[in-house]
């Protein structure tokens, strides 16, 4: 069984069903998220340009372009701690009307 800590306090163990369907509705591959969640863990985000990469390994990950715009938007609520918890207005942020 393969476990992930990303904080002391949080402990995410592989789920195949649930990974093996994200995998196939995002075509990202199981590995490259554990790898990622593990790349973060402990990261500052605060800083600006661990955010900036964070976000670009995301972009890349999912074959999705983050334009410029967006990515300055991204970071600014990031390092601010700013980030909405509700699915709307997530939705909102991303352009998904």
């Amino acid at each position: 069984m393969l476990k992930l800590t990303f904080r002391e306090d949080i402990i995410v163990e592989k789920n195949n069903n649930l990974f093996d369907n994200l995998e196939k509705k995002t075509n990202v591959k199981q590995q490259d998220i554990f790898n990622l969640a593990n790349s973060v863990s402990g990261a500052n985000f605060k800083d600006e340009q661990t955010v900036r990469n964070l976000i670009q390994q995301v972009s890349k990950l999912a074959n999705k372009p983050v334009p410029k715009e967006k990515e300055d938007e991204l970071v600014k609520a990031i390092t601010n701690n700013n980030l909405p918890l509700d699915f709307a207005s997530l939705s909102k942020m991303f352009g998904k009307k």
